[in-house]
């Protein structure tokens, strides 16, 4: 949906066993990808008193295939997809932007990688990812709720599978069951 505010994005993670079986399961339901696996780094921003995280917000810098990206999520809604504002805006330089978030006062507060790969139904409104990170595999589901939910059950999954968190909260979710100390989520 667009607004005058940006747009709202809503999404599910499901788990995959493995960036193999991930891969299958889009392909049987007749998904092709759009680009080569490739790596994405990002770095999260928030003030040094995290008002930004606490407040369900986010700040990200991204860099993907050559590209950087700013994007600002507003706090997620309730419901069963993972539904939030999103104002997003190319960036010429990654390192420029980072320096300019810095001198106003914010700081990079977490960072994650992970490798993606975009598939796509030829004509249809959403689309899915691989992501191959360091503490699993996940499918997300980006596009209108009812295509969310029909793509999924074609992809073997049931309403009890979607994952809603981000991956920040994913990945302090397996810190604290792995009894380490969070840092940031690399590879």
């Amino acid at each position: 949906m667009q607004h005058d505010s940006g747009s709202f994005e809503v999404e599910i993670k499901l788990a995959a066993a493995s960036p193999a079986d991930g891969e299958a399961r889009l392909r049987r339901a007749g998904f092709q990808p759009l680009h080569e696996r490739a790596f994405e780094a990002n770095t999260v921003f928030d003030t040094p008193a995290l008002e930004l995280i606490q407040s369900g917000r986010l700040l990200r810098l991204r860099e993907f295939l050559g590209e950087a990206l700013l994007t600002f999520k507003g706090p997620p809604e309730p419901g069963p997809h993972k539904t939030r504002r999103e104002i997003e805006t190319r960036v010429a330089d990654g390192a420029a932007m980072q320096a300019l978030l810095e001198a106003l006062g914010y700081q990079a507060v977490f960072r994650y990688e992970k490798y993606r790969t975009a598939f796509a139904r030829g004509g249809e409104a959403g689309h899915a990812f691989l992501d191959e990170t360091p503490i699993g595999c996940y499918l997300e589901l980006e596009g209108p709720p009812a295509w969310i939910d029909q793509t999924a059950a074609e992809l073997g999954f049931v309403r009890e599978d979607y994952i809603t968190l981000s991956y920040g909260s994913l990945y302090r979710e397996h810190c604290r069951k792995a009894g380490i100390e969070p840092a940031h989520m690399v590879f």
